[in-house]
């Protein structure tokens, strides 16, 4: 295919690394690759602004990104010649939010409790050492994945009926909650699709040229951004089925896990 103005927008945790170990050692070749064609690869994810500051720099990527399941889009000065629309300059990047702050999701959270007591945690209340055991981060990692700017992940603990009245509830309340590998995702009507979008739209509006957008990801999180890209990516997972998409047409699925399979369906597309 013609790679030309190509825009790679990749979930994280199970996609471009590994589910386990958090290795992305098997995307590096790819990588490499791709920064030499100058096509952009955007994290869109689940992760904080500031696990995706450090997180970029361990991988190499130097452009934009998404962060909490699409409630903002990052811009790093110069990757567009004019200020993206609708943004504010935040801590040296261009953002554009999609929702509202975490403080609100917290709020909605406290109404709901007496309901399902005992049922669900969520980061605000955990310690670093609880975050550490339920996501398999280090104490450090855990520490940025805690400072959340626009929602809050909820850890279910009670049984699968009883989640799936939790999430109405929420919903009733005005929630958009994303179920995601281990977390769901209390939140507001923002997805990684709709970032997308706005995204793929942006770059449209500053190049007067098309775009082909290529989404990659492994979860239930990701099925609005695999829907809203040309071209859809399903990472298989060791621990879940690959999300069920609506669109037929552009989408495949690796026979490999986590980052394997993103090289796997990557090198077999552009390469």
């Amino acid at each position: 295919m013609d790679t030309a103005n190509t825009l790679i927008f990749t979930d994280m945790d199970g996609t471009l690394l590994d589910h386990h170990t958090y290795s992305f050692e098997a995307a590096k070749p790819t990588l490499t690759s791709l920064a030499e064609r100058n096509i952009p690869v955007i994290p869109t994810t689940s992760k904080t602004f500031v696990e995706l500051l450090e997180l970029r720099e361990t991988i190499g990527l130097t452009g934009p990104f998404i962060v909490e399941n699409g409630a903002a889009a990052y811009i790093p000065h110069g990757f567009f010649a004019k200020k993206p629309a609708g943004t504010v300059w935040q801590d040296g990047f261009w953002c554009k939010s999609f929702t509202s702050s975490k403080m609100y999701w917290l709020k909605l959270l406290e109404k709901v409790k007496p309901d399902f007591a005992g049922e669900f945690t969520h980061f605000s209340e955990m310690s670093n050492e609880d975050i550490c055991e339920a996501t398999g981060l280090s104490p450090a990692e855990a520490a940025l994945a805690s400072q959340r700017q626009f929602g809050e992940p909820v850890l279910w603990q009670g049984t699968e009926e009883r989640k799936e009245a939790f999430i109405r509830s929420v919903t009733d309340r005005g929630a958009y909650p994303l179920e995601g590998g281990r977390f769901i995702h209390i939140s507001g009507d923002c997805n990684k699709g709709a970032a997308l979008q706005w995204f793929v739209e942006e770059f449209i509006r500053q190049h007067d040229e098309p775009v082909t957008s290529i989404a990659l990801g492994d979860g239930k999180n990701d099925i609005a951004m695999l829907e809203a890209a040309d071209i859809a990516v399903r990472i298989a997972s060791p621990s879940h089925q690959p999300p069920t998409l609506k669109k037929e047409e552009n989408v495949y699925t690796s026979t490999l896990h986590g980052p394997q399979g993103w090289t796997e369906v990557l090198t077999r597309l552009l390469f």
